[in-house]
């Protein structure tokens, strides 16, 4: 359910084309403000404080992230500038304007060896570059101002944009045969539901003021959990309601598909927090799933 946000200043959201920000987008209204490259571009320090101070915005939301997991484990400089620095730099900035600041996170801050769904104070322990930098981003956000919010959401999925979802539907049209890794546990995250959760998020700050109980670590996942073939079966059969035919799924180790970066065998996160604090309840992952594959579906093309 689209979040109705009162009238008010703009709402500045980077990350450009993304998944995420564009979900804001569509959900936000008029008050979103939505920058990226090369206007905003954490490869250039300079274009951070001049976009904030241009728009002025009453919240800024920092969806954009370098996401290239496996490419993060070489580029590591660029990696860093990405997810510590330019997150650091987006704090600094809204400190010293006053502004409150939500920043997106991610599961794989966590090396996925806890056995049970982690929770906001259990200590973070990345085994990627990717995870190392977002955990770095998160400290240096934190430490930079005491009006921040940070989300770390995952498994982010939506019927525009790149990913799981969408190329299993993609690939399901053209083989007859998948194989989908069924040994990693998560949560799939709409990145509907997750702009629906910001704006909501926004809604209660703007209601009520700021709080200092606001600031700090939020898990923002979807409902339920799932393993990437349990998430791909899920899309899949939901593409055959539409009349795509259905391959077959089989499930395989996450040793029989080796990458560069080593993914977390079990990252599942606690929304309680969220809950507890903005009163957030995240939808189910699967019911969502269903509604963006129904999207998908009414377009012209898959």
């Amino acid at each position: 359910m689209m979040v109705a946000l009162k009238a008010g200043g703009p709402i500045l959201v980077t990350g450009g084309a993304g998944q995420l920000a564009t979900s804001l987008v569509n959900r936000g209204g008029p008050r979103i403000v939505r920058v990226g490259r090369p206007e905003f571009d954490f490869d250039k320090p300079e274009t951070i404080a001049a976009t904030i101070e241009r728009v002025r915005p009453d919240v800024v939301v920092n969806a954009a992230a370098w996401t290239a997991v496996d490419l993060a484990e070489t580029e590591v400089a660029g990696a860093e500038r990405a997810n510590r620095d330019g997150p650091a730099e987006i704090a600094r900035v809204c400190a010293a304007l006053d502004i409150p600041f939500i920043h997106v996170s991610t599961d794989y801050v966590f090396g996925g060896d806890k056995g049970a769904p982690y929770l906001e104070t259990d200590p973070v322990s990345p085994a990627t570059v990717y995870g190392r930098t977002k955990a770095e981003g998160e400290q240096a956000v934190l430490a930079a101002h005491p009006k921040a919010v940070i989300l770390r959401t995952a498994w982010v999925y939506s019927a525009h944009g790149k990913n799981f979802v969408r190329t299993m539907i993609n690939a399901g049209a053209k083989n007859p045969t998948l194989k989908v890794v069924s040994d990693q546990s998560g949560n799939p995250t709409s990145a509907d539901d997750l702009a629906d959760a910001i704006l909501s998020i926004i809604a209660v700050i703007e209601q009520d003021g700021w709080k200092p109980g606001y600031a700090g670590l939020y898990h923002a996942v979807g409902t339920g959990e799932t393993t990437w073939h349990g998430l791909a079966v899920a899309a899949l059969d939901d593409a055959a309601d539409h009349g795509q035919a259905k391959p077959e799924i089989l499930a395989i180790r996450t040793d029989d598909w080796p990458t560069p970066a080593k993914r977390p065998q079990d990252s599942r996160l606690d929304n309680t927090k969220l809950t507890d604090v903005f009163g957030v309840a995240m939808p189910h992952w699967r019911d969502s799933v269903r509604a963006t594959v129904k999207t998908l579906f009414s377009r012209p093309a898959v």
